[in-house]
């Protein structure tokens, strides 16, 4: 465990000391709050449990982008300057490499779901919010965010370019969001795997209007626990190598 937080404490620390990392925190925050801003607190009238649904579907796509795009060189970077060499040698295993990455940028992550927090606060100013709904919601977006991250770090084990890396995380996470589409256009049992693998029709969606079902918990945690399995995989096969 204590390498793990080494590792991660490494990482988040070099977030916070590039400008990189708080570039794309301030332009995604201002992406939401445009939007948010255009959406939910313009001058139609709705209700607050309506405007707060808008904050977390337009927070699911950002987290998402926040997820793949701070992730998307925590190996790739490494393997680029060959810095991996020192991961390698050091007295750790693989899944405290994967754990300890993940962790750093999932951290940062966090930072930029918690610097939200002022839009639903705009709302309760202007109506009444209901804490369960504000809770479920964030649930939804902490959950995206360790998904989002998770699949970024298996992403960045494949390849050197951190470019190449976000785009493979991008098209990952991408058909998890279309599978609603598939899932429509195919027969059961086929439509119900597709189904229940969308990602914002099947669990975040319902999330962001203030229900919870234990399927959530269950998909995003099962498959954040494969993404990373899958880049400890990589890991140790490049080890080896």
């Amino acid at each position: 465990m204590k390498a793990i937080l080494l590792i991660a404490k490494r990482d988040l620390s070099e977030y916070f000391g590039s400008l990189l990392g708080y570039a794309i925190i301030a332009v995604l925050l201002v992406a939401t709050g445009m939007l948010f801003q255009y959406a939910a607190m313009g001058d139609r009238a709705l209700k607050s449990s309506q405007a707060l649904s808008y904050f977390f579907y337009f927070g699911f796509g950002f987290t998402c982008f926040a997820g793949i795009l701070l992730s998307m060189g925590v190996f790739a970077r490494e393997l680029r300057e060959d810095t991996i060499v020192t991961l390698y040698t050091a007295p750790i295993s693989e899944w405290q490499m994967v754990l300890g990455k993940w962790l750093g940028a999932y951290g940062f992550v966090l930072v930029f779901i918690g610097l939200t927090a002022y839009m639903p606060l705009m709302i309760a100013v202007n109506g009444q919010v209901h804490g369960g709904h504000v809770l479920s919601g964030y649930l939804g977006l902490l959950m995206t965010g360790a998904l989002c991250t998770a699949v970024g770090t298996f992403s960045s084990s494949l390849t050197h370019h951190q470019l190449v890396g976000g785009i493979v995380g991008g098209v990952l996470i991408g058909l998890l969001v279309v599978s609603w589409w598939v899932a429509g256009r195919t027969e059961p049992p086929l439509s119900d795997i597709f189904t229940y693998l969308s990602l914002y029709q099947t669990h975040v969606e319902d999330m962001g209007k203030g229900t919870l079902h234990t399927r959530d918990f269950v998909y995003f945690g099962s498959l954040t626990f494969l993404a990373l399995l899958g880049a400890r995989v990589v890991l140790g096969a490049r080890r080896w190598r």
